[in-house]
């Protein structure tokens, strides 16, 4: 027999609101290229032609698309369970930090040695974001300002560190602080040759599915989701509420150490200070736009990672500026965020209460 496929109602309204925030964004992001005297059209074109218009363009789609992949995967981890881990970019400083020092200081056989650098990365990041998970469990603070405010700590630090690690002293320039180069062994392979795709690429793909998996089919990912959805009910159904949260916490930092470590081993090879430019945060709206569904994250960085290499091409071959594009990536996040129902809901209310003033006007 074959299976028949309902669409609910819940999905046609769901993918009725994306279309409709795409539509509005589309509309705003026109204006903003005709307020620089562009044309739209021509800034489209750019934009596509910088992520699709040939095998260059494309893997630099695969690039960005990557990291938004990893460090989207652990946003959701932390939100599916209603875990505000918005220290994503601080985990990743630290996993990429030693998986820089492991790749030049260890010498091992060539997968062995990416395997190794990617597993300390993770571990870096999971030892990262135990700080805030005690934190919450033990003093009360909300995870949301301390793992915000950590993102900072790691920044500097591992500053610091890269400084004390190298000799150099504060009158160094910027540019000269990173670690050595990793050896050949613990890079990453290409994609595609002679461009920046690398594998890091396959190993995103690989833990999407993982988590796909884990929260579908494993009594955990069960539970972890019920943590989320209802703690109260988490709790009278047995679930160990301290050790969940603590389990999703280390989690979340494993996967975010695993993209620095991954970015160390692909593009970078060195830990250069400041090299996250909000990948971070590129997780955290790419995970909200795929409302925290894995698969869906994975649609959606490529998408993300496309406008990101399409901007750089938008900026070299029109005179639009590239951060347009920004606006454009964090409107349709929050157009995405808007609970058009709660909206709906609330009009009908309004125009009720305005009927039932006329009818007491009336009288």
């Amino acid at each position: 027999m074959k299976r028949k496929y309902v669409i609910t109602q819940g999905a046609k309204l769901e993918f009725l609101k994306y279309v409709c925030a795409f539509l509005m964004v589309a509309g705003i992001g026109s204006l903003l290229v005709l307020s620089q005297g562009n044309s739209p059209f021509g800034a489209f074109k750019a934009i596509l032609e910088g992520a699709f218009g040939n095998q260059r363009n494309f893997a630099g789609t695969i690039r960005w698309a990557t990291p938004s992949i990893i460090t989207g995967i652990s946003a959701l981890v932390a939100f599916k369970s209603g875990i505000w881990n918005v220290g994503i970019e601080g985990q990743m400083y630290f996993g990429a930090f030693v998986a820089a020092l492991v790749g030049y200081e260890v010498q091992l056989p060539p997968g062995l040695h990416v395997a190794v650098c990617l597993i300390a990365a993770g571990i870096s990041g999971m030892m990262f974001a135990l700080i805030p998970a005690l934190l919450k469990l033990l003093l009360n603070v909300n995870e949301l300002i301390s793992t915000l405010m950590l993102n900072y700590v790691a920044s500097l630090f591992t500053e610091y560190l890269t400084f004390r690690y190298m000799g150099f002293d504060a009158s160094e320039l910027a540019d000269a602080i990173a670690t050595p180069e990793m050896h050949a062994s613990a890079r990453l392979p290409t994609i595609i040759p002679r461009t920046s795709a690398t594998a890091a690429l396959y190993i995103g793909i690989g833990i999407a599915l993982l988590i796909y998996l884990f929260y579908k089919y494993t009594v955990k990912g069960y539970e972890l989701k019920m943590v989320g959805q209802n703690l109260r009910f988490a709790k009278y159904g047995g679930v160990k509420y301290k050790s969940t949260f603590m389990l999703i916490f280390l989690l979340s930092g494993f996967i975010a150490g695993v993209c620095g470590g991954a970015e160390m081993c692909g593009n970078f090879g060195k830990f250069r200070t400041a090299f996250a430019v909000n990948l971070g945060w590129d997780g955290v709206m790419v995970a909200s736009i795929a409302r925290n569904n894995p698969i869906g994250v994975v649609f959606v960085s490529f998408i993300w990672g496309a406008l990101k290499n399409g901007a750089l091409h938008l900026e070299r071959v029109t005179a639009n500026n590239r951060l347009v594009v920004n606006v454009i990536q964090a409107l349709f996040v929050l157009m995405v965020s808007v609970d058009f129902n709660a909206l709906q809901r609330s009009f009908s209310e309004y125009l009720q209460v305005l009927r039932l003033r006329r009818q007491k006007g009336a009288v």
